[in-house]
């Protein structure tokens, strides 16, 4: 069965994420959700990510009147086991990408596809390593002040401005633009959405 048989839904206003899909020949359309990205206590960085995916999967859904297949997602950077976030403002920015120079983190996404027709939900998170390089402060401030890190996961995109901070990757580079589209295109054949 083709995609454009069957509507595909992405649950996110992410460009990188719609430029992703695209770039797989996937059809679909947009209707974003909007929900709260706070972790419960105690709750990992994996099981977040996992909890958010869905979370906005099944929200879009449940708004939506048309569309079979939901695909909701979340990416989160992680260092020394602890959630950075978006940045609140350039403070913030200035600080995580401090705190990442010179350094090796993990970025984290998590997708869910919820069908709704059979009210099958499968959920899978991919991480991949990220080795920064050192940064110098000026370098630092000049990125923050380009307003590129204050809707990113960690204050950085791979492929924008930053693609220089980066030294390496072990793993998936989609995954760290923001949606793993290996495995997201694995998934969809799987669940007969492609």
């Amino acid at each position: 069965m083709s995609a454009s048989k069957l509507e595909i839904v992405l649950a996110s206003a992410s460009p990188r994420r719609s430029e992703l899909l695209e770039l797989a020949g996937v059809k679909f359309r947009v209707s974003a959700s909007d929900i709260p990205e706070e972790p419960l206590p105690s709750e990992d960085a994996a099981s977040f990510a996992l909890r958010l995916a869905e979370e906005k999967a099944r929200a879009t859904a449940a708004r939506e009147e048309s569309g079979r297949f939901f695909i909701g997602a979340d990416t989160i950077v992680v260092l020394d086991g602890r959630i950075m976030g978006k940045p609140l403002d350039d403070k913030d920015a200035f600080k995580m990408l401090s705190e990442l120079s010179g350094r090796s983190h993990q970025v984290i996404t998590a997708y869910t596809v919820l069908d709704r027709q059979n009210g099958t939900c499968v959920s899978n998170s991919v991480t991949t390593e990220v080795c920064f390089r050192d940064l110098s402060e000026c370098e630092i401030v000049v990125y923050v002040q380009s307003g590129c890190p204050l809707d990113k996961a960690g204050g950085y995109a791979i492929q924008g401005g930053a693609a220089h901070f980066i030294r390496g990757i072990n793993g998936s580079y989609t995954n760290v633009v923001g949606l793993p589209t290996c495995e997201l295109i694995e998934t969809l054949q799987l669940m007969e959405a492609l």
